[in-house]
C-alpha cells in the first residue's frame, strides 16, 4: 500500500466505530466512513472538539451538523497546490487526500520525461490531479460532466497561481468527449481517469462503472500518443478487484505489452493506531 506524507494541512487523527476524525488546516470535521470496522475505543480529545460531524440519513445522503463556526471555504496546501474546501453533501469536502501519492507520481514522471507532457485528466472534479500537472510543467485538458466541479477546479487554479498555465476547462461526459477526440485525431502523452461508481453526464447521460468502464479503456486507449508517458486509473468500487483492473488496463492500455503495469492501494495512517485505512486502489502503466 502507498500512504500519503507529506501532507501538513491534512491528518487522519483518529478513526473509530464507523467514523473517521479528520484536521483539514485548522478545521477538525467527523465523517462516516465503511472500511472502519472496528470499535477499539476514540483516544484523541479532539472527537469532544469537532468544528463540525456529518450525520448519514436513513432515507440515504445525510447532513452536517456544526458544532464551531466553520468557514463557507476555506483552503489547504499541498506541495505548493492549494485547494479551497468546503463541507459538501454526501460527507465531502471537495478534495480526495489519499490521492496526494498520484499527485506526487505524476508531477515526478512528467518533470523527469524533460519533454512537453499533454495530459488528460477525465472525471477530474475539483482538479488537484489537473493542478499537479500543470505545476510539473505539462498542458492538461480537464473533462468532467458537472459544471460546478469545474469552477471549483479554475478557482483551485487560481489560488495555486497556475491561472495562465496551458489548460483547457470542459464541461462534457467523458466518454462521448473521448470518442470525440477520436474523431478528431487527438492524442495525449498521459491519461488519468478517476471514474466514479456512478453518476450522470452534463445532458442526463447515466454512467456505471461495471458497465461502462470496458468501453471507456477500450476507447481511450486510442488516444495515447506514440511516446505515452503514463496512465493512471482510481477505483474506489469493491466490486471491482485490483486483479481484474490491472488485466483491463494491461489488455486496453498497454501499448503492444510495452511498460510497466502495477496495481495498489492508497490510503492514509491513522495517528492515534497502528494502521493505514484504505482509501481505493490505483492501476498504473508507465512507459
Amino acid at each position: 500500500m502507498r500512504e500519503v506524507t507529506e501532507f501538513n494541512d491534512f491528518e487522519l487523527i483518529d478513526a473509530d466505530n464507523g467514523e473517521r476524525l479528520e484536521r483539514w488546516g485548522d478545521i477538525i470535521l467527523i465523517r462516516p466512513d465503511p472500511q472502519v470496522i472496528w470499535s477499539l475505543g476514540k483516544s484523541d480529545s479532539r472527537w469532544n472538539s469537532a468544528n463540525a460531524v456529518y450525520h448519514r440519513s436513513n432515507s440515504g445522503g445525510g447532513y452536517w451538523e456544526k458544532l464551531k463556526p466553520v468557514p463557507d471555504v476555506w483552503s489547504v496546501d499541498y506541495k505548493g497546490l492549494t485547494f479551497r474546501l468546503k463541507p459538501m453533501g454526501f460527507k465531502h469536502t471537495g478534495l480526495f487526500p489519499e490521492q496526494a501519492v498520484n499527485w506526487s507520481l505524476a508531477m515526478e514522471l512528467i518533470t523527469k520525461a524533460n519533454r512537453e507532457i499533454n495530459v488528460l485528466n477525465l472525471f477530474s472534479y475539483t482538479g488537484a490531479a489537473t493542478l499537479a500537472c500543470l505545476k510539473a510543467g505539462a498542458k492538461v485538458t480537464h473533462v468532467d460532466a458537472s459544471k460546478g466541479m469545474v469552477q471549483w477546479a479554475k478557482e483551485n487554479a487560481a489560488a495555486s497561481n497556475l491561472a495562465d498555465r496551458p489548460v483547457r476547462w470542459l464541461v462534457d461526459d467523458c466518454l462521448k468527449f473521448v470518442n470525440r477526440e477520436i474523431r478528431r485525431g487527438n492524442k495525449y502523452d498521459a491519461i488519468i481517469m478517476d471514474p466514479p461508481s456512478y453518476g450522470r453526464g452534463p445532458n442526463g447521460e447515466v454512467w456505471k462503472l461495471e458497465q461502462n468502464i470496458g468501453e471507456l479503456l477500450s476507447k481511450t486507449g486510442q488516444l495515447l500518443s506514440d511516446k505515452p508517458l503514463f496512465f493512471f486509473l482510481n477505483s474506489y468500487t469493491g466490486g471491482l478487484s485490483p486483479t481484474l483492473l490491472n488485466f483491463m488496463v494491461r489488455q486496453y492500455i498497454a501499448p503492444k505489452g510495452k511498460g510497466t503495469i502495477t496495481t495498489d492501494e492508497i490510503g492514509l495512517r491513522v495517528s492515534c493506531k497502528d494502521v493505514v485505512l484504505p482509501c481505493g486502489n490505483t492501476t498504473i502503466w508507465t512507459e
